[in-house]
């Protein structure tokens, strides 16, 4: 059974391939002079591809991603189906249909903190997105999606997956916190998970508003002096948020603090920023960045078996 991929998740395909019991094999794909994108099943994949269950490895990030996700979807369909006429005339330009076993896994799904209408007219971009793939494969497993709700009601079998085993071991094995924090009150759900599996407290920083132009971030119901923190999130963006509860909490009296999240976008400028105030960073490698540390596969490859078996 096939795992592949472009060349954006290559990382993320190689080490999902064994926990699957597949092979990897990377699709071709590259970018013409004018910036439009090129996919393609090498030949010596077909076969693989046709005979069993095949699983692609793609984000939706950047917009690029997008694109380049549902052609190479649509080519790997095109391919299973037996649709395979070409202008070159190479044989066999039809073959039979071998019907359902396309997945999609996502390591990071972009667009999904666009999951609401906050305004008239709005699309809901995390829903759009997730109604075009949906039609290109036969289920979508998604890591740490930001709000899964925004998915109900999908004909399509989806699994979100959390990385948050793997970030706790990293954790309890790396910082040994004596504290987890969610950075607000709507994210505790995944603060709570990795406190428990390692057996430590856990809290949320709730803002309160000094003056005009300060707010102050406090652990709710937590003392925090003389003790290692670790703030959780599902993704760290610019790391503002991090850094000003870093600073709240160090000079409550914290030893350490530390930010692990599964998805580091970690923009504008965000991992020097954070290495002035925080003691580690601690990402998966959804996306490829300098703090990954923690293998996304573990996650998707657990969401892909139930949509398998």
């Amino acid at each position: 059974m096939p795992v592949v991929s472009g060349s954006s998740s290559r990382e993320v395909a190689q080490s999902l391939s064994p926990l699957l019991g597949m092979q990897y094999t990377e699709l071709v794909s590259r970018r013409f002079p004018d910036g439009e994108g090129y996919v393609r099943v090498p030949e010596d994949a077909i076969d693989a591809v046709r005979s069993e269950a095949t699983v692609l490895v793609s984000n939706t990030y950047p917009d690029s991603g997008v694109l380049q996700t549902i052609l190479m979807l649509k080519a790997l369909r095109d391919v299973r189906r037996g649709e395979l006429s070409n202008v070159k005339g190479i044989e066999p330009q039809k073959m039979s249909d071998v019907g359902s076993g396309l997945y999609l896994a996502i390591p990071y799904y972009g667009y999904s903190r666009q999951d609401k209408r906050f305004s008239k007219g709005e699309a809901i971009s995390a829903r759009v997105i997730a109604e075009i793939l949906s039609d290109y494969c036969d289920g979508i497993a998604i890591l740490d999606l930001h709000e899964p709700a925004v998915l109900d009601g999908m004909d399509l079998p989806i699994r979100c997956v959390s990385a948050m085993p793997e970030v706790a071991e990293r954790l309890a094995k790396e910082v040994k916190p004596d504290f987890i924090l969610s950075p607000d009150k709507g994210a505790i759900a995944r603060a709570t998970e990795v406190a428990n599996l390692i057996g430590c407290e856990f809290s949320y920083l709730e803002k309160t508003r000094i003056d005009a132009h300060t707010i102050e971030h406090q652990p709710k119901d937590l003392d925090v002096n003389g003790k290692i923190v670790a703030i959780v999130d599902d993704m760290i963006s610019t790391g503002g948020t991090i850094c000003r509860a870093s600073d709240a909490l160090l000079r409550q009296g914290a030893t350490e603090v530390h930010a692990a999240c599964t998805h580091g976008l970690f923009t504008g400028g965000a991992i020097s920023r954070l290495a002035n105030h925080v003691d580690g960073v601690h990402s998966t490698d959804s996306l490829p960045n300098p703090r990954a540390v923690v293998s996304a596969a573990p996650a998707l490859a657990r969401g892909l078996k139930e949509l398998m078996d």
